[in-house]
C-alpha cells in the first residue's frame, strides 16, 4: 500500500480507495503488511539455516571420507 491521497488496494480482484476506507479496516491493512513482512523475513532466514545445512552435511560427509 503506497502513502498516496489516490492510493489504493485490491482484495479478492476488488479495488478499495484507501481513504474511503474506515480506520479500523486501514489498521487490518496495516497488520497485514507487518505479516507478510514477518513471514519474508523468516523465509530469508529458513534459506539461510538451510544453506549452512547443506554445508555443514558437506563438510560431514568429505570428513567421513577421510576416516
Amino acid at each position: 500500500m503506497t502513502k498516496t491521497k489516490d492510493a489504493k488496494i485490491t482484495i479478492d480482484e476488488k479495488e478499495y480507495a484507501v481513504a474511503d476506507l474506515s480506520e479500523a479496516v486501514r489498521a487490518h491493512i496495516a497488520n497485514i503488511q507487518f505479516v507478510d513482512a514477518q513471514i519474508r523475513q523468516l523465509n530469508n532466514e529458513w534459506a539461510v539455516c538451510d544453506t549452512a545445512r547443506m554445508a555443514y552435511e558437506a563438510a560431514f560427509k568429505r570428513g567421513l571420507a577421510k576416516t
